[in-house]
């Protein structure tokens, strides 16, 4: 195959093509016209000029329609074609100039229990954005392009950035319901689950929890560790173990049976916020999310 780098197309006047093209689909100068926004004149005046260039008829002229010569039936669907492509690729380029990306960055556990089972209806009802979710427990740099939008953990203060509240946190002890645990008493003979937590804000464990409580004796340094809060949260779903864990982002599991969480205390800590810089909150795009993470919050 020849390359056409380097080397200048050796083809009739564009216009000339795409009137010969029309013409051809509809075998009407008339309707080639009215497609095309211009005059029969003008369709039969680019005909002719294609003809004079290739040296030969494409159309035969009847009294009141026109038929294809057997050039005419060779060039057309080889532009048919040409045509379909370049109208495809046009398509494909102003959907992809209409669609917009959303960066959320949110806590892995946050992420995992409240977002992504979300994130389809959030598709449904906003095609042209696509949400890619960012979860990591340290936080981003929203100045710096990493992320559009982010929800953190904490009471700020956050800066210049503007903070919308979403949730408040409460963390307690989170278990199957296949363990059986309804007493203090009964957490001495399940493993105690632990999570390592990465945040730069530390979150409760057993011995603060145990403090709280009032229970002493309680091995609160034993049991399996993990460094994700989502897998430790999955391994007390599977009956593992018990866990303190956070019973706001554990929320959907508690309503479907997966844990119960069999006594307090409860321990009350900070909010998660959505946070954006002024220059990106009032974007349209970002609106939408926001108003989208504010509804799974509620449970909408």
């Amino acid at each position: 195959m020849t390359s056409s780098i380097g080397r200048r197309r050796d083809l009739p006047p564009l216009a000339t093509l795409r009137a010969f093209e029309a013409a051809a689909r509809h075998l009407s100068f008339r309707a080639a016209a009215a497609e095309l926004g211009v005059t029969p004149t003008a369709i039969s005046h680019q005909i002719r000029l294609l003809e004079a260039t290739l040296g030969q008829a494409m159309f035969v002229r009847h009294v009141r329609r026109v038929s294809l010569t057997p050039a005419g039936a060779l060039l057309y669907p080889i532009l048919r074609d040409g045509f379909d492509a370049f109208e495809r690729g046009v398509v494909q380029l102003r959907r992809a100039r209409l669609r917009t990306t959303v960066v959320v960055s949110a806590t892995r556990l946050f992420t995992a229990r409240l977002l992504v089972p979300a994130v389809g209806g959030f598709a449904a009802a906003h095609p042209a954005i696509d949400l890619h979710l960012h979860a990591s427990d340290l936080p981003v740099e929203l100045d710096g392009g990493a992320a559009d939008i982010a929800v953190r953990y904490g009471d700020g203060p956050f800066g210049d950035l503007v903070a919308t509240p979403l949730l408040t946190e409460r963390v307690g002890i989170l278990c199957s319901p296949t363990l059986g645990i309804a007493t203090p008493d009964d957490l001495r003979r399940v493993p105690l689950l632990h999570s390592d937590w990465t945040s730069p804000i530390p979150g409760p464990d057993w011995a603060s929890w145990a403090r709280l409580a009032g229970i002493e004796g309680l091995p609160v340094t034993t049991g399996p560790r993990f460094t994700d809060d989502g897998h430790a949260l999955q391994a007390a779903i599977a009956g593992q173990g018990a866990i303190v864990s956070s019973l706001t982002l554990a929320a959907p599991d508690l309503a479907a049976g997966l844990l119960v969480h069999p006594f307090g205390p409860v321990i009350e800590g900070g909010g998660y916020h959505v946070l954006t810089t002024r220059a990106a909150a009032v974007r349209p795009e970002i609106v939408a999310v926001r108003a989208w993470l504010e509804a799974v919050t509620r449970g909408g």
